[in-house]
Order: structure tokens, then C-alpha cells, then sequence
């Protein structure tokens, strides 16, 4: 009986006293056994003992959210390596930044070729008049233009009234200056020129400036509330800002909310120019503007940063620090803009051109519409008026990136640091003084405009301008299989396995940079630690943690079979879990002990049939603490998938250096978010042999974007399945292909609500011909059977026992 303590000293009783030297021997012999024999008892061989406690899972979560808020404050710090600034001349400051400005404009998705503008469109039917209204200094219109086909910005054009060039002239003078006006997103046109309620007459700047001489354009913006956020046709809605509800279905094609209305606004702009360039009058061209508030204010700024045309741009109620963005509503999440840009950044685009920055108070964002029944699924986000100490701080940031032309951007606010109201009139004289129309004469209110419109409901138009933006996507989503055909299968050599390996490595580095983002490899060492929890009749069971960088560490259960014999290497099979899970779950069915029925033990069967079994824990889960994960991580050009690539790489190197690991056999295997990962993982980490995808494979593309399935994740909380530009770069049938020519496996059930059986085998055909024509037919196969979102367990383990070299077990 073996001697742990002093209280087994006492449990022997006083006859064990005078026997002390006899027990003391064998204690002596114990103590010195090699510390590694030691170890066994409670840890695996060369790690050290496991000592966290607690919900390993939370940790991992918290850790890695550490984690990204410190790569977000470095990120200022990154910035100045993707810019060189020449400051020899404006020209050449122009021509240095015009690499930056075109990867902004990928970025926020304004990629797309605009419809030539040759002129605005009046707005009328039998019953509405294009002409709105009418006072003595302007007229208002109800105007569109093209913007892409089908596409068109909407809103209302205020022509100013101007006296005649002179007595033989027919020919009203030029306007002072040609401004596009952005409002916020929950204000309409109307407002800004008070013809609808909602604005104090000194707030609407759109009619003040119509009303000292300027041609003035409003775009409709697309606005927070959620009335046409779903599908009538499906009976299916979200609580969805339409804001968002673009925003998604958008960012999986490598588009933008803000880039649809960026591009409506560069229309309005060449608009401008071709009423100038068909203009005859020989003064000098007015100049063109853009003035924006609160979302309009995003907009303004950003328009001004890609086109070199807007003279003038004045940002009010938006400007600020962009570092927690995070929290702000996620139609402004943009992907990889703080690894190169902040507000300071982009306005530093603008420059040599001149950017007024007003301190005003933003309107107040609370959060999406509320819940309710039948509309759910948004995601969080917050915003309000920043601090004046924010918005300043990022004015001198500005200042400090553009040296010699720092007084181009000018800073504008109240008193001892206070906003102003938008639309502030000693900014709006600075604005048109800049526009070479000087504001010292500025006019005073007039009278008050009129809209003749009996009939005129603006949530009409909302509805349109909504609608136009979902089939352009939509449209994008029927034509993106032809564009990744031209991205990716065209481009591919299938004459040989080695020819087609080297060929796919150049996609592989696109879809780890470009589409999930790549963080370095691990900085800090594994410094493996571990504890026994299981002991099993067939095997024993390990928490195994090791280190990535600080604060994330990867975390998995190893099962290894009790029959294993010294010296012996066996293939590993990585056994993942899914959404909202732990290892616990693929261990046992048993949910008292943490187990989930769908993963039938799946890691347990397979360790009982001789396998050594590692079941890694992923970072999903925690419902929305796991979704900011993907948040914080995307402004900086990242993903969640970023961290699990570097965890599974860490496991990987821990896994190849065991004693009873053959690191050439080793495959994985992921049910549901684990399917996920078995498409995005193995496609990039070659270490992996082999990848199982179950319940998760299916034409995920279509999945994420479509408006005319209920099994979109349109209509759900998953706001975290979005990758940016997914849809012209790499569906499954793809990450599919970079898996290739290593085996590859669908696991898929008749009644899995992930997707319809249709789906899932139009994309795996892809994959079936590829690896035929590869000549390797045998090592891909999909199993269908009669069930739900669950794990098999009868091709797959087949599989493995193929394709991994290890005999299956003797029937008995």
C-alpha cells in the first residue's frame, strides 16, 4: 500500500510506529522511481501537471479576447509600413496614396463599375409631381440616377434660383458650388430641407445651402429600421436594421452597405461633371462638395477618400477613433480597415484636399429594433456622441500623418471642447468659403418650403431603394459560381497530384490571408501540461493544454487506447466539436457527464477501436461573448478561423512529437461548426491526412446570402458565419479542392436542417470529378443515410480505418 501522506500514516495505527524502518523502504524506493514514471499516475509522460481550474471553455474565450484588444492597439502603431507619403508636391502626395485608397476601396466593397450618369431622372407619377416645392430662392425635385443596373440613388435635387448672366443672356449663372448633402440614416431628405418634420429650421443645412447659391443633391440613405428585413414570400423576418440586413447578405460577396452608398454618392458626382462638361459658360467651374451627419458623415468622409473630384468635405457627428469599433452597429464593420486605417488614416487620403471634422452631437443608436415575435437575430451595436477627447485626439493623429499639409483638415467645435448642432452655421461659412463661395455674405433663413406631395409616403421609397440593393446581391450571389470558375477551377492543373499540390499553394495562402486573415505562427513554447480525467476499460483520457501566444492557449482531451505498446506510433484521429460545445461532448452520450446525444461518443468509439483520439476545444461558444471574438477580430483583416488555425497548428506540432504518434497519420473529423472546421482547417494545414466534414457541408455560399431559403443564415443570430468576399473566391466545393488530393469525406443525414440534400450534392459533385480526374476516385465519398444533424459512425469510421492504415476491429 503505497504511502501518499500523513494521513495514511495515521490510518495504519500504532502498530505501523514500530515498523517505521520497514514502511520507510519501500517509501524510499517509491521516491526514487525517474520523475516521467511519476508522472504517469496523473499526467502524460513530459508535460507538466494540468493546475487551471474552472470552465476551461470561458477561458479560452476570455483569453482570446485579451488577446485581440491588444492586437487592436498595436494595429495604430502597424500602420505607417503600408504607406509612403510623398510630400514633394500635391500631385505627387495624390499619386503616393492612390495604393491605399484603392485597397479602401476593395475594403469597404465600392468595387463595382457604375452606370454612365448622363442626367437626373425626375421622379413623378399622375398623382405626385417631380417638382416638390418652391420658394423664392430654390426649387426642390424628387430626382434618381443610375448607379449599376437596376441600381439608383434616390432623393431630392434643390436647384437654387440664380439671376441671369446678363441682359443678352437666356443663361442663369452657374451655381456657387455643387454639394451632395448626406444626411443620417434614420433622417429623410425631406428633413434637411423642412419639408417634413424632425429638424429645427437652423438644422437644415441642405436648405441653407441651397439658399446661399448652392445646387444641392440628397441621397436617400438606407435607414435602422427593419420593416422589409425578411421575406414575405418565406413568411420569414429579423429585427435586422435594414442597415444589417444589407450589410450580410453584402459582406459574403465582397461588398458593402457603406460601399453601395459610397458609389451612389461618386454617381451624384459624375452627375456634377457632366452638367459641368456640357455647360457653356466660360467663369470657372463650381466646385464640387460633399457634407455629411452621423451615418452621412461616414459617408462624406469616406466618398471624399476614393475620389479626387470632391474638392470640399465636411464630416459632422461621425469623426473619431475607430478602435472600438467593435461596438459600434455592424453595418460599420469593415474587414482589415484598422490593420491600415483609421479615421486620421483615411482622412489623410483626402489630403491635399481640404476636410472639415465638426464636433456635433451624433444621433444616439440604442441598439437594433427591439426583439419581438417573429423578428429576432440581430446583432448588437451601439453608438452615440463621441468624446470631445476622441474626436480631437484623432484630428491631431490627421495632422501629425500629413506634415506639410496638415491645415487641410480643420477642426470645428463648441465651447471649452463642446458639440455643436449639426449644421452649425459658422462651419457651414467655412464650408462654402473653402468651395470659393464665400460665406461672409451668408443669407439668412428664407421662407420656408412647402412639399405640394398630397400623396407622398417616404417608406415607399425606402422600400425601393432597399429592394433595388438585395437583387444587386442577389444577383451577385446567382453569378458567383461563374466568377470562382475565373478565380479558381479554370486556373488548375490536374495532370499530376504533385503538379496540382503546387498549384493549390497559392490559393491556399489567398484564402488564409485574404479571406479568413493569418496571425503569425505561435510566439510563445507549447509548455504542455496535462491531467488524467478519464480511466476507462479501453482507454484513459487527458486534459492536454499548451500555449499559443499570451492568453491563448489550445485545450483538448487526449484518449489513448490501453493497449497501445512502447514504441509503438498509431494514427490520431481530431475528433471536433461544435457549436456551442466541448470535448466532453464527443466523449460521452451521456449528458449528465457532458455529453451530447448528435455526437453519438464518437471520440470514444474511435479510441475503443484502437485509435488515438485528440478532441480539441474550439473558441465557439458562449453566444454572443464568442460572436464579438469575430468583431474585434475583423477590422483587423482577421477571424475567428485566425486564433483555431494557430491552435490546431500548436496541437498539431504537440501531436507529431509523441512517442505513439505516427505524425503521417493523422486526420480530422467535425460534426456541425466541427464541419465547419473540418472545410476551413485541413484545407490550410497540410498536416492533417485526411478531413471528414459531417452535418455541415453544403452550398454554403448560397447559405449565407440567399433571401429565398429558410435555411439562410440570414434569418438567424449567426452573424459570425460571414467571411468577407467568400462568395467570388471560395465556396465548399473549393476549400474542398484545397484538400486535395488528401482523402475527403461528407458525412450527410436525409433530415440535417443545415441545408437540403439538393445543396449539399451539387457542391460535393464538384469535388467527387475533381479528385477523378485527379485519378483518384477512391479517396473522396459522400455517405447519405436516414437521419438528422448527427455523426454516423459507419462510412466514416470505414474511412479512417482505410485511409489512416488501422485495422478495422474482428467482428465477434
Amino acid at each position: 500500500m503505497p504511502l501518499n501522506s500523513d494521513s495514511d500514516m495515521r490510518k495504519l495505527g500504532p502498530a505501523a510506529a514500530g515498523n517505521a524502518p520497514a514502511l520507510l523502504l519501500p517509501l524510499l524506493w517509491f521516491l526514487l522511481l525517474p520523475l516521467p514514471v511519476l508522472a504517469q499516475e496523473n499526467t502524460l509522460a513530459s508535460t507538466k501537471l494540468l493546475t487551471v481550474e474552472g470552465d476551461l471553455s470561458a477561458q479560452m474565450v476570455a483569453g482570446a479576447d485579451r488577446f485581440l484588444m491588444r492586437e487592436i492597439e498595436r494595429s495604430v502603431g502597424e500602420r505607417p509600413k503600408f504607406w509612403q507619403r510623398d510630400f514633394a508636391s500635391p500631385e505627387a502626395y495624390d499619386k503616393s496614396v492612390q495604393a491605399n485608397r484603392e485597397r479602401f476601396r476593395k475594403a469597404i466593397g465600392a468595387v463595382d463599375p457604375r452606370l454612365p450618369v448622363k442626367s437626373l431622372e425626375y421622379v413623378s407619377t399622375t398623382d405626385t409631381p417631380a417638382l416638390v416645392a418652391e420658394t423664392d430662392k430654390f426649387s426642390v425635385y424628387a430626382v434618381r440616377w443610375p448607379v449599376f443596373e437596376g441600381v439608383f440613388g434616390e432623393g431630392l435635387l434643390l436647384q437654387p434660383k440664380l439671376p441671369q448672366a446678363g441682359a443678352a443672356s437666356t443663361s442663369p449663372l452657374a451655381p456657387r458650388a455643387r454639394i451632395v448633402a448626406l444626411a443620417d440614416a434614420d433622417q429623410t431628405p425631406e428633413m434637411l430641407v423642412g419639408l417634413a418634420p424632425g429638424l429645427a429650421p437652423e438644422a437644415q443645412w441642405a436648405r441653407r445651402l441651397a439658399e446661399n447659391g448652392c445646387q444641392v443633391l440628397i441621397p436617400v440613405l438606407i435607414d435602422r429600421r427593419d420593416t422589409w428585413s425578411g421575406s414575405a414570400k418565406l413568411n420569414r423576418f429579423t429585427n435586422q436594421p435594414h442597415r444589417e440586413w444589407i450589410y450580410r447578405q453584402a459582406f459574403e460577396m465582397g461588398r458593402h452597405i457603406i460601399g453601395y452608398e459610397v458609389q451612389k454618392v461618386l454617381a451624384a458626382v459624375d452627375w456634377f461633371e457632366t452638367e459641368q462638361a456640357g455647360s457653356m459658360r466660360a467663369a470657372p467651374s463650381p466646385r464640387v462638395g460633399v457634407i455629411g451627419y452621423g451615418e452621412g458623415g461616414l459617408l462624406a468622409l469616406y466618398s471624399a477618400a476614393l475620389d479626387s473630384r470632391i474638392a470640399v468635405s465636411f464630416v459632422s457627428g461621425y469623426f473619431a477613433s475607430r478602435q472600438r469599433v467593435w461596438e459600434e452597429p455592424i453595418y460599420r464593420n469593415v474587414f482589415g480597415l484598422l490593420r491600415e486605417f483609421g479615421d486620421a488614416e483615411i482622412a489623410s487620403l483626402i489630403a491635399p484636399r481640404t476636410l472639415f471634422v465638426e464636433h456635433s452631437e451624433a444621433p444616439k443608436v440604442e441598439g437594433p429594433p427591439k426583439a419581438r415575435d417573429g423578428r429576432s437575430g440581430a446583432a448588437s451595436g451601439k453608438w452615440s456622441t463621441p468624446e470631445y477627447s476622441s474626436v480631437e485626439s484623432e484630428v491631431a493623429r490627421a495632422r501629425s500623418l500629413l506634415g506639410p499639409l496638415s491645415n487641410r483638415v480643420e477642426f470645428i467645435y463648441g465651447n471649452e471642447g463642446m458639440a455643436v448642432g449639426p449644421g452649425f452655421e459658422q462651419g457651414l461659412r467655412q464650408f462654402l468659403g473653402r468651395l470659393g463661395a464665400p460665406g461672409k455674405d451668408f443669407a439668412r433663413l428664407g421662407s420656408a418650403p412647402k412639399d405640394v406631395r398630397a400623396k407622398f409616403d417616404p417608406a415607399e421609397r425606402q422600400q425601393r431603394q432597399m429592394e433595388q440593393l438585395v437583387e444587386h446581391t442577389q444577383r451577385l450571389l446567382r453569378f458567383s459560381e461563374r466568377a470562382r470558375d475565373e478565380f479558381f477551377w479554370r486556373k488548375l492543373k490536374t495532370g499530376s497530384t504533385g503538379e496540382y499540390e503546387a498549384e493549390c499553394q497559392r490559393y491556399k495562402s489567398n484564402m488564409w490571408d485574404e479571406v479568413i486573415g493569418r496571425f503569425p505562427k505561435a510566439s510563445l513554447p507549447a509548455n504542455a501540461r496535462s491531467r488524467k480525467i478519464y480511466d476507462k476499460e479501453k482507454w484513459t483520457g487527458y486534459d492536454v493544454m499548451l500555449d499559443v501566444w499570451p492568453d491563448v492557449y489550445a485545450w483538448g482531451v487526449l484518449l489513448l487506447p490501453k493497449d497501445l505498446k512502447s514504441g509503438e506510433r498509431r494514427p490520431v484521429v481530431v475528433c471536433q466539436h461544435g457549436l456551442e460545445g466541448v470535448p466532453a461532448d464527443t466523449i460521452t452520450d451521456d449528458p449528465k457527464a457532458g455529453g451530447y446525444g448528435a455526437y453519438k461518443a464518437f471520440a470514444a468509439r474511435l479510441a475503443e477501436r484502437g485509435f488515438v483520439v485528440f478532441a480539441p476545444h474550439n473558441p465557439y461558444r458562449g453566444v454572443d461573448k464568442f460572436r464579438v471574438l469575430q468583431r474585434k477580430a475583423n477590422p483587423l483583416g482577421k477571424s475567428l478561423f485566425s486564433i483555431i488555425l494557430a491552435q490546431h497548428d500548436r496541437i498539431l506540432d504537440w501531436l507529431s512529437e509523441q512517442p505513439f504518434v505516427d505524425p503521417t497519420r493523422i486526420g480530422f473529423y467535425g460534426l456541425s461548426y466541427g464541419g465547419k472546421t473540418a472545410m476551413r482547417v485541413p484545407a490550410l494545414l497540410d498536416r492533417y491526412c485526411l478531413s471528414i466534414c459531417s452535418a455541415d457541408f453544403n452550398e454554403w455560399v448560397k447559405k449565407c446570402t440567399t433571401i429565398d431559403s429558410g435555411y439562410s443564415y440570414l434569418y438567424t443570430i449567426e452573424y459570425d458565419m460571414y467571411e468577407f468576399n467568400l462568395g467570388h473566391t471560395f465556396n465548399y466545393a473549393e476549400m474542398g479542392a484545397l484538400i486535395a488530393p488528401r482523402p475527403f469525406m461528407v458525412e450527410r443525414g436525409h433530415n440535417d436542417g443545415v441545408a437540403p440534400d439538393e445543396w449539399v450534392a451539387y457542391e460535393y459533385s464538384k469535388i467527387r470529378r475533381l479528385y477523378a480526374k485527379l485519378g483518384i476516385p477512391e479517396r473522396t465519398e459522400i455517405e447519405f443515410f436516414n437521419g438528422p444533424h448527427t455523426i454516423n459512425g459507419a462510412g466514416t469510421f470505414k474511412f479512417l480505418h482505410r485511409h489512416l492504415s488501422w485495422p478495422e476491429p474482428t467482428p465477434l
